[in-house]
């Protein structure tokens, strides 16, 4: 393994740690975008590890709850998707992507609440209101997971280039 995957996953893993721990808008964190650049652009076992040691790390600090085990498979959805965009990369697959991770998310976890808290009725009446409750944390993480995403990315694409410049420089000479 790549001393520099290893260093910039570690980064990544930190950024996304300090992101849900620094004061945030309910549901606007990097993890989600972590996760999805990590899996798209790192070596695999890389990708993956990065965004489980970032949502244990942070969830150990934070503290467990009862719907962890929705919250931590509900972010491999973005591990799932970020292996789908290796080496199919655009705009607006990224876009896709980062929204259909959101929703399957929202519709995982939510799901998870309603099932395990017993803050709903357990009937669809009471799932639907869990989900109906969830709506402007909803709002909230996809708007969040655009922006996070969009900057992880666009960072990602300007080292990228100034990389392969850098390789062209050298041997041009």
């Amino acid at each position: 393994m790549n001393r520099k995957w290893i260093l910039a996953g570690l980064g990544l893993a930190l950024l996304a740690i300090a992101g849900r721990l620094w004061p945030h808008a309910d549901n606007v964190t990097p993890l989600f975008a972590v996760a999805l650049i990590a899996a798209a652009t790192f070596p695999r076992r890389i990708g993956l590890w990065v965004p489980v040691v970032a949502i244990v790390a942070s969830d150990l600090i934070l503290g467990l709850h009862d719907t962890v085990a929705f919250t931590w498979s509900g972010m491999m959805l973005f591990v799932l998707l970020g292996y789908a965009l290796r080496d199919r990369q655009s705009a607006g697959r990224i876009a896709l992507a980062t929204l259909a991770g959101s929703t399957g998310f929202f519709l995982w976890s939510n799901f998870g609440v309603w099932l395990v808290s017993g803050m709903y009725a357990p009937n669809a009446a009471g799932l639907a209101q869990s989900y109906a409750m969830a709506l402007p944390f909803f709002r909230n993480s996809v708007l969040g997971d655009l922006g996070f995403t969009a900057a992880l990315f666009a960072a990602y694409e300007l080292v990228r280039m100034r990389q392969t410049a850098r390789l062209a420089a050298q041997h041009a000479h």
